[in-house]
């Protein structure tokens, strides 16, 4: 479970929040011309086609994200078409969907979540509000709630969650791991609640004695510190913005992902409310092999909706704050570290189920410790499947 992604409370720099890693975004009310790939075709020449989601999908789909508009959802934010919908008030944006060049015939909703409903978990709201289709939930947040709200996981966004420690290298030259900062009473400041963190504790990585679950995003108190503690963060940005955009650290940072340390949490999944397998199930057959496109796309050319993603968080008024470079670092980073990627095999977007089983084991006896049971006898199936998943679709298959 993640309670929220960091905020800048400098005015630093003049861009909006992270990067949305894809390709062939739609423009906003503002801006008539379609980017290059998103000229719409007419709906119906599709029709009978793989693209064509009329009759099988919602006439509008509607997804809750975890956040407002950053790198997670972006394969997602891509299929919206020219000229979206912008509803400031709501933080919502709503436009045909088109898929590689392609009218589908229904229309897409991304709605913001994170500040946008009062922080509430993404599996929450969509139990909350039964107009939303899909939610982007972390899979310890889908085992969390798998007794009291069920969600099943159709395909994973980020092969690797980004969750990060990071920590000053020039202050502490023997930390290389966290295993390392768990030797020493180096105090840690990290969201509380986030269930990682108890997976730290209990397998001896860090004491319990030294965290801080009292971060509230700035990161006015590692600077305060010169370095001293050491904090939670992202690895798809926060490397660059502490080096490069925060004028009063302006030095690199070390870290190590929480996953290498083993917690093999998958990052943003796109999920449904178990519930809804079977009356989904047509819309799923066409619309996840969409959006494993749209992931691989998004690699390939991302400029069109680092456009669109900024002008949503201006919109939004977001707090965060990025440049420009930084959505290319975090480019950069998604491919050097496999956040999106194949996994073990040549598919993009799928589960493996020893992985998700492996998730389960850790996190069940915290959630029980937690008096937050999740389901009796809960299997890697009741959680996620790979039945929608196109196996020929992946990064470098050409699918």
């Amino acid at each position: 479970m993640h309670l929220g992604r960091f905020r800048w409370w400098a005015p630093i720099v003049t861009f909006s929040l992270l990067l949305a890693l894809v390709a062939c975004g739609g423009g906003a009310e503002s801006n008539p011309a379609a980017p290059a790939g998103q000229a719409s075709t007419p709906a119906g020449q599709a029709s009978g086609s793989a693209l064509d989601l009329r009759g099988v999908c919602p006439s509008t789909i509607v997804v809750q994200t975890s956040w407002l508009p950053d790198s997670a959802d972006g394969a997602l934010y891509s299929l919206l078409g020219p000229n979206p919908g912008i509803d400031a008030a709501k933080k919502r944006v709503t436009a045909p969907l088109v898929a590689q060049g392609e009218d589908t015939g229904v229309k897409l909703e991304m709605r913001a979540g994170g500040p946008a409903i009062g922080y509430t978990q993404t599996s929450a709201q969509m139990y909350l509000d039964k107009s939303i289709h899909f939610g982007l939930p972390h899979l310890d947040e889908q085992i969390q709630l798998s007794r009291t709200q069920p969600t099943l996981g159709v395909l994973a966004l980020h092969e690797i969650d980004p969750q990060i420690i990071l920590w000053d290298p020039a202050r502490h030259p023997e930390f290389k791991t966290i295993k390392d900062i768990g030797r020493t009473d180096t105090t840690v400041v990290y969201f509380g609640g986030d269930t990682y963190m108890e997976y730290l504790v209990g397998a001896g990585i860090l004491k319990r004695s030294q965290l801080d679950g009292s971060f509230d995003g700035s990161p006015s108190r590692f600077v305060a510190s010169k370095g001293e503690i050491a904090q939670s963060g992202y690895a798809t940005d926060h490397p660059y913005s502490y080096e490069h955009e925060l004028k009063k650290w302006g030095r690199p940072v070390k870290y190590q992902l929480v996953y290498d340390a083993g917690y093999p949490n998958y990052g943003a999944v796109v999920a449904i409310r178990t519930a809804d397998r079977d009356k989904l199930a047509p819309c799923l057959h066409k619309l996840v092999p969409i959006v494993q496109r749209a992931q691989v796309d998004s690699l390939a050319n991302p400029e069109p909706v680092i456009d669109l993603t900024i002008e949503l968080n201006e919109a939004y008024r977001s707090d965060t704050l990025y440049s420009r470079s930084t959505f290319e670092f975090i480019v950069k980073q998604q491919k050097a570290l496999g956040l999106v990627g194949n996994g073990n095999d040549k598919t993009i977007g799928n589960f493996d189920e020893t992985r998700v089983q492996r998730m389960i084991d850790i996190t069940e006896p915290i959630f029980a410790a937690q008096k937050k049971p999740v389901k009796e006898g809960l299997r890697p199936s009741d959680v996620v499947t790979n039945e929608f998943i196109d196996r020929g679709i992946g990064l470098g298959t050409g699918g």
